[in-house]
């Protein structure tokens, strides 16, 4: 039985005030850990900004996303809290609270704006994949992107030459990826790239260009996008595929255009005139389902 001479417990704005300060001290110590270059591509890779025609797309469409998420996830918290600290159980009070079936203001509002979050999340993702995964601007330079164990074979199908590509061994070190196989691409030019396996499913994958694509034996997949930033760019196979699958990484240099019809000029001195064909496949164990002898489906 409480006692009638107990004292006064601290009004609920102490708490608030507590969990307040805890909050702001809690925020600006995750905030001081970044830069503005990282707040502004949303922790993707930084070199991702102006990549491609596509990055800044994916970059808005996150941005968007996430702070349309910490939004809402914030005041969700806030009312919560706000709810334990004001209408939590004091030792003065006697009985159950106030029992209530509904709140239809608050019921419509709960209802409500999860159906205009999840619309209008709906028709940005339609308008960003208009622009990304289902651009299909002409390529003025087609090049086929062939993934096998472990390394990298890359077909320069308009320039009609090739460069061969040999597995990285990896020795702890970062100087492997030096010599890592290297995909040349001219900047402000539309590149269509055609990417298949020679074995096993592999994916192409370069981070800071932030769209990845299967390489599914017997299958080509097709990918468009403009690089428009010149660099140097890590590449890696993003799917298991055996036992030195970390050692299939490459590096795509984004050149100008001068610069790429010297490099085309080199592979060709080189003797790599014409295709890596498909004579190098091990695909014998694949067998499409859908396919006869004769071809029919």
């Amino acid at each position: 039985m409480d006692s009638p001479n107990q004292p006064v417990r601290r009004t609920g704005r102490s708490w608030a005030k507590r969990l307040g300060v805890l909050g702001a001290v809690a925020t600006t110590m995750l905030l001081a850990g970044c830069t503005k270059e990282q707040w502004e591509v949303g922790f993707f890779p930084v070199e991702s900004k102006g990549a491609t025609s596509h990055t800044d797309h994916y970059i808005a469409l996150w941005n968007g996303g996430w702070i349309a998420a910490l939004a809402v996830g914030v005041i969700t918290w806030a009312l919560i809290l706000w709810c334990i600290v004001r209408y939590r159980r004091k030792k003065t009070d006697r009985g159950l609270p106030v029992q209530l079936a509904y709140n239809m203001p608050v019921e419509i509002l709960f209802t409500v704006m999860p159906i205009i979050l999840v619309v209008g999340f709906f028709f940005q993702t339609i308008q960003v994949m208009e622009k990304t995964t289902d651009d299909r601007t002409p390529g003025e330079q087609v090049i086929e992107v062939v993934g096998k164990q472990w390394a990298w074979d890359f077909n320069y199908v308009t320039e009609d030459t090739y460069y061969a590509g040999v597995q990285v061994n990896l020795d702890g070190t970062e100087a492997p990826g030096e010599n890592a196989p290297v995909l040349y691409l001219p900047a402000d030019t539309p590149i269509e790239f055609q990417i298949r396996s020679r074995d096993v499913v592999h994916s192409f994958w370069v981070p800071a260009f932030l769209e990845k694509k299967d390489m599914i034996p017997g299958k080509t997949n097709v990918m468009h996008l403009t690089p428009l930033k010149t660099g140097t760019y890590v590449g890696k196979c993003a799917e298991l595929c055996g036992e030195f699958h970390s050692e299939m990484l490459f590096n795509v240099e984004v050149v100008e255009p001068a610069e790429f019809e010297s490099q085309m000029q080199a592979l060709r001195e080189q003797g790599n005139v014409g295709q890596l064909g498909k004579e190098y496949d091990r695909t014998d164990w694949y067998q499409n389902p859908y396919e006869t002898e004769e071809g029919e489906h």
